[in-house]
């Protein structure tokens, strides 16, 4: 589905199905597929580190856009979060990305413009 929509990822690296499956049997971790017609249309994946929860990989297959599918797996994540104590929901996105900035915004996410994000990688596919 990452590919299929252009969205950035790392089959190689933190997007292989061993990391996912490492990932999705943590207790702080939560992923949601969206289906139609036997086909996963839509996935995303939350996180948390104990106090702010986090947005990662939101995608809706472009055949399904603009039906409420976004909405609803942040939504369902959010809520999840809510559940786990979590006050706190971010979601990164790069700059060019307008139209996943427009669709986080339509949720009420407001963009932190005064703030520089930094990252230190063990390998590029990470």
């Amino acid at each position: 589905l990452w590919a299929s929509t252009g969205a950035e990822h790392s089959p190689a690296g933190r997007d292989s199905r061993e990391h996912i499956e490492r990932e999705i049997s943590r207790p702080t971790s939560i992923f949601i597929v969206a289906e139609a017609d036997g086909r996963i249309v839509g996935t995303v994946f939350g996180t948390h580190d104990g106090r702010k929860g986090w947005i990662n990989r939101l995608v809706v297959h472009p055949a399904w856009r603009r039906r409420g599918i976004a909405t609803r797996l942040v939504r369902e994540v959010e809520e999840r979060l809510e559940g786990m104590g979590i006050e706190i929901v971010a979601a990164l996105i790069w700059k060019w990305n307008r139209v996943s900035r427009l669709v986080f915004e339509r949720m009420g996410y407001v963009p932190a413009e005064d703030c520089i994000y930094y990252s230190k990688r063990r390998h590029r596919d990470v």
